[in-house]
């Protein structure tokens, strides 16, 4: 079994999505203790208007203060091109753009629509091309509400095929599939990213974004192993939603994924002991903020270490 790549979204996804702000110095630490942990890549923030995500602020900083940090792949959300070039300017080795499946969920997202979407990737793929391989951050697109919508319900999956083939066209390195909304059941899963790849090519689709909104987000990680995804986002404590799809809470929990995948014998680079203790940082940071997972209540099973090797 290929190593999995679990990407923690929790200082985006998760903080973006709860009403108080995370102060600095605390989010510094979140990353810097997961990074100890093991986890290979994590998405520090998002480079959109302070104004419209407080949350965010300080993200320029906390991807300076990220690429300090030896062996982290350091990832940024960006809205825009000029959220892009605020993110490049800043260091972030991969940019995510999330591209709504919905043009409903787009257009409450980041004011556009499909066509306007495609125009924006086309731009930032351009501004990437004119940099130095070498600094050049990798360009993935975020196929949000591939699997539904709360706005507009049903998404076809020839469109969510179409607009796929259209993000790649315009520059995208590869795109992911997110379920934003936590309708995805593991059927739809495969049937999906079987018919991405078709479409764009085995090495263009390789993540996916799940939520647990209605408990189906590690059965939908297992769907996704079984047809070749190697990288999952997840949110420490399961922290995140979107604050543009109403009702869309629930993240997979980042600790119950490695258990998990660990438990199945599968590599993922990750000391859970460590990691487990990483919550201790959001709940003195955030107190009473809500925080799920089954691994972090129960504890690892007597003998987990011997017998997950």
């Amino acid at each position: 079994m290929t190593r999995i790549h679990i990407s923690e979204v929790g200082p985006r996804d998760g903080l973006q999505s709860i009403k108080r702000t995370m102060p600095l110095e605390a989010r510094k630490a979140w990353i810097a203790a997961e990074a100890a942990a093991g986890v290979p890549e994590i998405e520090v923030g998002s480079l959109g208007p302070a104004s419209l995500l407080p949350q965010m602020a300080g993200a320029e900083e906390l991807i300076a203060f990220a690429r300090s940090i030896e062996g982290l792949d350091v990832a940024a959300l960006v809205p825009n091109r000029k959220g892009a070039q605020r993110a490049i300017e800043a260091g972030a080795q991969k940019i995510s753009i999330p591209f709504s499946m919905s043009e409903t969920h787009s257009l409450k997202n980041v004011r556009k629509n499909h066509s306007e979407m495609i125009a924006e990737i086309r731009s930032i793929a351009a501004l990437l091309d004119a940099l130095p391989a070498q600094t050049r951050p990798h360009f993935e697109v975020g196929l949000a509400t591939a699997f539904g919508c709360t706005l507009e319900g049903t998404v076809s999956e020839d469109a969510v095929v179409r607009l796929a083939a259209a993000a790649i066209e315009a520059g995208a390195i590869e795109v992911g599939l997110s379920d934003t909304t936590g309708y995805a059941n593991p059927a739809q899963v495969k049937r999906l990213v079987r018919k991405v790849k078709a479409a764009i090519g085995n090495d263009k689709l390789n993540t996916l974004h799940l939520h647990n909104t209605r408990g189906l987000g590690l059965a939908n990680v297992l769907a996704g192993l079984e047809e070749g995804i190697t990288t999952f986002d997840a949110s420490l404590g399961g922290l995140g939603g979107c604050p543009f799809a109403p009702g869309a809470s629930g993240n997979i929990v980042t600790e119950d994924l490695v258990f998990m995948l660990q438990a199945m014998g599968i590599e993922t680079g990750i000391d859970l002991e460590k990691l487990l203790k990483v919550r201790q940082i959001i709940i003195d940071a955030l107190p009473g903020e809500p925080l799920y997972g089954f691994t972090p209540d129960a504890g690892l099973p007597l003998g987990f270490g011997a017998t997950a090797q």
